[in-house]
């Protein structure tokens, strides 16, 4: 790859979100912002081979999208107070351009317009996974269990929406931010977990999507200090963080009770810790307060030598109250297992009752491993065989093959 398709490509995986952000927030059209930033980065990838990569990527991206926006207005003939708003869009970016300092990063504000109550529910979260994390239809229809296409139409409906119910791209008062506050944690947790789960082989872009959504958590602490479960977010995924390195020995995928602690980030997990406690003293209790004292009590029990299996139990029965998610319950089962409880576990995982289980890869890890422990065998290795089916995560199913080998 040319240096100048390096430079693009690293221009689009880091500062695609906030770009669009930006063009979004001046213009109104999510959807003529997405276009726009394309034609912008094709354009990029026709020039900078030939002519070199200008000096400040981003606002050359920047200032080719919004001469796209301004052909495509006038093109359009859209009514003279767009076209004005679009020109001065123009103008602000041409200054911002010669300036040469950065954009202001406006991605959570577009965070908050994609979770308007005039958005249908359920694609909130996958519309901010793509129009601030950059996510494509695939990847987010993958995470929520439904097909690319069904997702790309709801996706398409949605920033159609924006435009036509003329949402406003201001930031909204901090009286009706808690309405909003669910579809927001939801999707930086998405981001996080995609950029988490696509470890194996792709770790440039996968750490920096972890970091992009632990900075986004961080934004939204300071924006709304007194909202517990943004802390509770902020904590869970400086836990998940803090043991990045020690997920692979030589590659090997290596499961939490194995880790070497010694590659653990000890001051991100003191900085998880205080955010968990600003968590609690807010006396809010939520789904992502819990998940991250379940990874505190980890922490605790490889750091400080202590058994906190009764704990992990006591905070999974919380968290089923709050949420009872199919993760929940998973999580709930393998807590029953490690505490010797196997029979319980496998009466859970038998009563889940969701279609989402057949394609759920840490059900059938996890069903696999307490089958295993009672000694039914046979079923052990279909639910192995179904959990390495599932995995995405090449380690992931070398460990599970070893594991089922070792019945």
């Amino acid at each position: 790859m040319s240096g100048a398709w390096a430079i693009a490509e690293q221009t689009a995986r880091e500062s695609y979100g906030r770009l669009l952000a930006w063009l979004s927030a001046r213009t109104g059209d999510v959807a003529a912002a997405e276009d726009a930033l394309a034609d912008a980065f094709r354009a990029a990838l026709e020039h900078w081979p030939e002519k070199g990569a200008p000096k400040s990527p981003e606002a050359w991206i920047i200032t080719t999208a919004r001469r796209k926006l301004i052909d495509h207005a006038r093109k359009q003939k859209t009514r003279s107070d767009a076209h004005s708003a679009v020109l001065l869009a123009a103008e602000e970016a041409e200054s911002e351009a010669n300036s040469e300092s950065q954009f202001p990063d406006e991605r959570l504000k577009l965070m908050l317009i994609c979770a308007h109550p005039a958005i249908e529910p359920s694609v909130r979260t996958p519309l901010i996974l793509q129009t601030v994390l950059g996510l494509d239809a695939a990847r987010i229809a993958s995470a929520f269990l439904i097909s690319p296409k069904a997702m790309s139409a709801r996706l398409v409906r949605a920033k159609r929406k924006i435009k036509e119910a003329n949402i406003p791209f201001t930031a909204p008062s901090l009286d009706v931010l808690p309405e909003r506050l669910s579809a927001v944690l939801d999707a930086i947790y998405a981001a996080f977990g995609t950029g988490w789960n696509d470890f194996d082989g792709a770790e440039d872009s996968a750490g920096g999507l972890t970091l992009e959504a632990i900075f986004l958590a961080k934004l939204l602490t300071t924006l709304s200090p007194d909202e517990a479960e943004a802390w509770g977010l902020l904590s869970l995924m400086l836990h998940a963080e803090a043991r990045r390195n020690a997920r692979r020995d030589d590659g090997a995928y290596v499961s939490l009770k194995d880790q070497d602690t010694r590659a653990w980030d000890k001051t991100l997990i003191a900085k998880a810790e205080e955010a968990l406690a600003k968590a609690w003293r807010l006396d809010k209790p939520g789904r992502f307060q819990i998940e991250a004292a379940i990874q505190s009590a980890h922490a605790a029990s490889r750091l400080q030598d202590r058994d906190v299996t009764e704990d992990v139990i006591l905070l999974y029965q919380r968290l089923i109250e709050l949420a009872p998610t199919l993760g929940a319950q998973t999580g709930f089962a393998a807590a029953l297992s490690n505490g010797g409880r196997d029979e319980d576990a496998l009466t859970l995982l038998d009563g889940i009752n969701d279609h989402a289980v057949s394609s759920y890869q840490p059900y059938w890890a996890v069903r696999a491993h307490i089958l295993g422990t009672l000694n039914r065998n046979e079923e052990a290795r279909g639910a192995y065989e179904r959990a390495i089916g599932l995995a995405s995560d090449i380690s992931v199913r070398a460990f599970l093959h070893h594991k089922k080998k070792a019945l």
